[in-house]
């Protein structure tokens, strides 16, 4: 398909008239000054597809914008994977040899970043402790876009000295705040672009074109999951919740993930999937198929009958909002940020994660209630558009740094 580079006008008659207006004059008072974002990765995961869109739009509006990414080594990125799972809740431990290559990594990309930003933006905790090594004046804000309800109490005790560092603190939920912490913490939920390659209409022979050149079949009704693969997706439960949808319903189960470049993690969970879920595979009724094609992603979430998400803890989880924008009902866990999104019984169906008998009688309850299923997606993507769109986003920034 072609690709040309966006524009801010381009979301006329897609977002309300009204935000693109108030962007607009808001960030007349701002152009010329400039904002770094920093993150760990450029591709594979929510971050990095924010980043994509956002970077670009700013620039677009006259804000001087740049997108740095943080330079690390295999070892470095297994103890921030330990660091992310540690900080959404998982009992882990870190030895003086982890922290002493978390902090190096940090103090040596920091002698090279030149963040002389007027306003800089950290992402997560692969990147937070540059704010001790960088001198600066400036404003900076770290960006926190995992679920910190219940911090592994190592972890968060080596990650809060740097955290207070900071100006401001931003979370994706009201339910991430942290109590008496010494700075102030804004709520910024992230977005999606309704123009990417991921979530762009699609035309019909585009659609079927990927299906071919991907052998995806479309015989059956198809249960989606899209995510890493990642212990907090919850896999093994998508495959029991399938197994107990089959009982009633003869559907496919395909899982869509991809690999981002700062999760060692996934390839080991993908090992292990491929043997539980050996006898679906081979006979056909599991497919695990790789998206680092954002089209191929969004060609799933149209034709798929229903999306899951039975993540066990989720920071915000964008494929959510992604499902919704293309109309397709969606079942998710009832946690983190996902109840966020989603308003249970009108724009998709919120549970429990273990119960898996409760996912299972809502996807029977959409694959066999077309009219139900049609109009649960109508009312989601309605709820997007005034809500998750990457205009709202930018308008949440611009506010942001005319705060600070």
């Amino acid at each position: 398909m072609m690709k040309r580079i966006k524009h801010f006008e381009d979301y006329r008659g897609i977002a309300d008239d009204a935000v693109l207006d108030e962007i607009q004059e808001k960030a007349k008072t701002i152009q010329g000054a400039t904002v770094a974002h920093v993150n760990a990765t450029c591709y594979g995961g929510g971050v990095a597809e924010i980043l994509d869109s956002f970077v670009l739009l700013m620039n677009d509006l006259g804000i001087r914008t740049d997108w740095r990414v943080l330079h690390g080594i295999p070892d470095f990125f297994e103890v921030t994977k330990k660091f992310h799972n540690a900080l959404q809740g998982q009992e882990l431990t870190f030895s003086e040899e982890e922290l002493d290559l978390y902090k190096f990594i940090n103090k040596k990309f920091a002698r090279f970043a030149f963040l002389d930003h007027d306003y800089v933006i950290i992402h997560d905790p692969q990147p937070c402790a540059l704010v001790r090594h960088i001198p600066h004046t400036s404003p900076w804000v770290w960006r926190c876009h995992i679920d910190i309800t219940k911090p592994n109490p190592q972890a968060w005790a080596f990650m809060e000295p740097y955290i207070i560092e900071y100006e401001r603190m931003i979370v994706s939920s009201e339910i991430y705040t942290v109590p008496d912490l010494e700075i102030q913490q804004d709520i910024i939920s992230p977005s999606i672009d309704p123009l990417s390659p991921k979530n762009m209409d699609l035309p019909d022979p585009v659609i079927e074109d990927y299906l071919t050149k991907y052998q995806i079949p479309t015989d059956k009704p198809i249960i989606t999951q899209v995510s890493r693969f990642d212990p907090w997706k919850d896999p093994e439960g998508v495959l029991k919740v399938f197994e107990r949808v089959k009982e009633q319903i003869d559907c496919r189960l395909i899982f869509v993930y991809n690999m981002a470049s700062d999760d060692p993690e996934g390839v080991k969970i993908l090992a292990k999937m491929t043997e539980v879920a050996k006898e679906f595979l081979d006979r056909g009724e599991v497919l695990f198929v790789r998206g680092d094609d954002p089209i191929l992603v969004n060609v799933m979430q149209r034709i798929s009958d229903v999306v899951i998400q039975k993540s066990t803890r989720e920071g915000f989880g964008l494929v959510i909002t992604e499902a919704m924008w293309k109309g397709t009902p969606v079942v998710a866990s009832n946690v983190g940020g996902i109840p966020t999104q989603m308003v249970d019984g009108v724009t998709g169906y919120l549970l429990e994660p273990q119960d898996y008998d409760g996912f299972a009688e809502k996807i029977i309850a959409l694959l066999e209630d077309e009219n139900l299923a049609q109009e649960l997606g109508r009312q989601a993507k309605e709820h997007v558009r005034g809500n998750f769109l990457i205009t709202g986003h930018l308008l949440d920034y611009i506010d942001l740094i005319l705060s600070l």
